[in-house]
């Protein structure tokens, strides 16, 4: 089969279709997308919520609970626990196929029918303030983590601990401000670091310890702005910068921004032990192809963050999936098309909030079911002669093998994950059917100003944990938790004056910048390369692999 080029149904450019995604779509027996694969990536992550987190009641028993699903969603929320509980019936809320109607039609009513859980995750200890967090215990306003402990404003972490304002680290503890950081240990300010100690304002350094300011080091010990000290050098020369001051923070972080841009080398990408594979923040991956933040996965195609993934297409956010397609925040399913939020299930069919489930089809709610259509149960004669009629029906409306229409969407897209990585504007949202949701930000008295904190950790009195502070640049509010004010007087860190989501999608930023490819030459060899650096970032010198290897030892 050869290659075809179509036009995106969504943008209106071009891209290719290769034989290799023919092959995988006839695989998963659906057609080939009509959406170019970012199209295709912001419509399934506007189906992920990165929305405030406010406090609510279950709609079962009035319990408080803490969630980030806005007030508007159109089903009853239910606190997790009452969710899973037999308290309720999900199946009391079956309906009958019509084959005069639309499939989605039908799923969209089911939908604002059957309750949802207030939260995703399981097995956690007081982390009540968090969302998506999967075994792990005293995580504070924390997102999509799993495996921590004592971890507050983190995002998108596994098996961290004891640290703030991680975003995209694995195995690190007592460390601050680090984005895309592995297996460290009390560093603070860093970018892509790994097996790092007690060190501040780090990029792309491997196995260094007590280092400040530096760049593309390995293995190296007492360097500040990449030049050497004796131990007792380095501890005298540290005195002399001001990192216990915002100003003092403020400024080092600008320098080093430069220094990155002007000094550093960028190596053409941030893949790390890939065979044969295309995209960007892979790590152990082989055989995927256009995917951008995985982790060991294999022969993946079109896969938009998640780990230990084969065989599947058309992803975002899923994890543990064997030969899954087009589907957001599944994990550990085998054999399914268009889930959404749903966990351990097999040969099953656009299910949303399901677990456990085998056999279903168009099921809202359900767990540990099978061989239902639209929460309604069939015997395993009647579900596999009505699913063949409503494969039929839908091949002929157009619907197989896309995903569920965004007016399912829980939240609207500005606050979505979508809006963070693939930003849109209003008019273009509602065109694809989708929504925007405006929020009100709340009013309070005896408040005070970011801009008006202590500068200096040592000026801050322990009161400041009992005053609400506004973020002057989205005026939301947050607070000093006592946790964290022990934490930044331990480590002499100066309070941080932003919103904590804001501060999160700044550090986060130049991740979401770096999953275009670019052309350009590499700075050592003269030859066209392609890399994920694009122009706004400043970057000077960019090498291809080889050469930043031979380069950085």
């Amino acid at each position: 089969m050869q290659s075809e080029t179509k036009q995106c149904q969504s943008c209106k450019k071009e891209f290719r279709i290769e034989p290799e995604d023919f092959a995988m779509y006839e695989k998963q027996g659906i057609p080939s997308s009509d959406k170019c694969p970012v199209c295709r990536w912001k419509y399934l992550l506007a189906f992920w919520v990165f929305g405030r987190f406010r406090i609510g009641k279950s709609a079962l028993s009035g319990k408080q609970i803490i969630t980030v699903l806005p007030e508007n969603t159109s089903f009853p929320i239910y606190d997790r626990e009452e969710f899973i509980s037999d308290k309720w019936d999900p199946m009391t809320h079956g309906q009958d196929y019509d084959s005069n109607r639309s499939f989605f039609e039908q799923l969209v009513e089911l939908q604002s029918k059957v309750p949802h859980p207030h939260q995703t995750g399981i097995q956690n200890t007081n982390c009540q303030w968090a969302d998506d967090v999967w075994e792990s215990k005293n995580c504070y306003l924390c997102r999509s983590l799993g495996w921590c402990e004592d971890l507050s404003y983190g995002y998108r972490t596994l098996r961290c601990k004891n640290s703030i304002d991680l975003t995209y680290c694995f195995d690190t503890e007592y460390s601050y401000d680090c984005l895309n950081c592995f297996n460290c240990y009390k560093v603070k300010y860093a970018f892509n670091a790994r097996q790092c100690i007690d060190s501040m304002f780090l990029y792309d350094c491997r196995n260094v310890q007590n280092c400040f300011m530096c760049w593309n080091l390995r293995n190296k010990k007492y360097h500040i702005y990449n030049k050497p000290y004796s131990k007792e050098a380095y501890q005298e020369k540290l005195k002399t910068f001001d990192t216990r001051s915002y100003d003092g923070i403020y400024n080092l972080k600008k320098e080093f921004s430069d220094l990155m841009a002007r000094e550093a080398l960028h190596r053409a990408n941030f893949n790390t032990n890939i065979v044969n594979s295309t995209g960007n923040f892979l790590t152990d991956c082989r055989n995927c192809h256009s995917a951008y933040f995985i982790e060991e996965s294999e022969n993946c195609r079109y896969f938009f963050r998640g780990l230990k993934s084969k065989e599947s297409i058309d992803l975002v956010g899923c994890g543990y999936n064997e030969n899954t397609a087009v589907s957001c925040a599944a994990i550990w399913t085998y054999g399914c098309l268009g889930l959404l939020w749903s966990s351990n299930c097999r040969y099953s069919f656009y299910l949303e909030a399901c677990e456990e489930c085998e056999n279903c089809f168009g099921c809202v709610g359900l767990r540990k079911k099978n061989h239902c259509i639209l929460n309604k149960q069939y015997s395993e004669n009647d579900y596999k002669a009505l699913t063949v009629k409503i494969k039929e029906d839908m091949q002929k409306r157009g619907e197989w093998g896309k995903f569920m229409p965004l007016s399912m969407a829980y939240s609207g897209y500005n606050l979505s994950l979508a809006n963070i990585i693939f930003p849109e504007n209003e008019e273009f949202i509602r065109k694809m059917g989708g929504k925007w949701d405006i929020l009100p930000i709340p009013k309070f008295e005896n408040t005070i100003s970011g801009a008006d904190l202590p500068g200096r950790i040592d000026d801050v009195k322990d009161d400041i944990a009992r005053q609400r502070v506004i973020c002057p640049e989205t005026g939301l509010s947050y607070n000093i938790a006592p946790h964290e004010l022990a934490f930044y007087k331990a480590q002499g860190i100066p309070l941080p004056r932003l919103h904590f989501d804001l501060r999160t999608l700044n550090r986060f930023r130049p991740m979401t910048l770096m999953i275009y490819p670019q052309r350009g030459i590499c700075i050592f060899c003269r030859k066209e390369i392609e890399h994920y650096y694009p122009s706004e970032l400043g970057y000077k010198k960019i090498a291809c692999v080889t050469c930043y290897n031979n380069e950085v030892i």
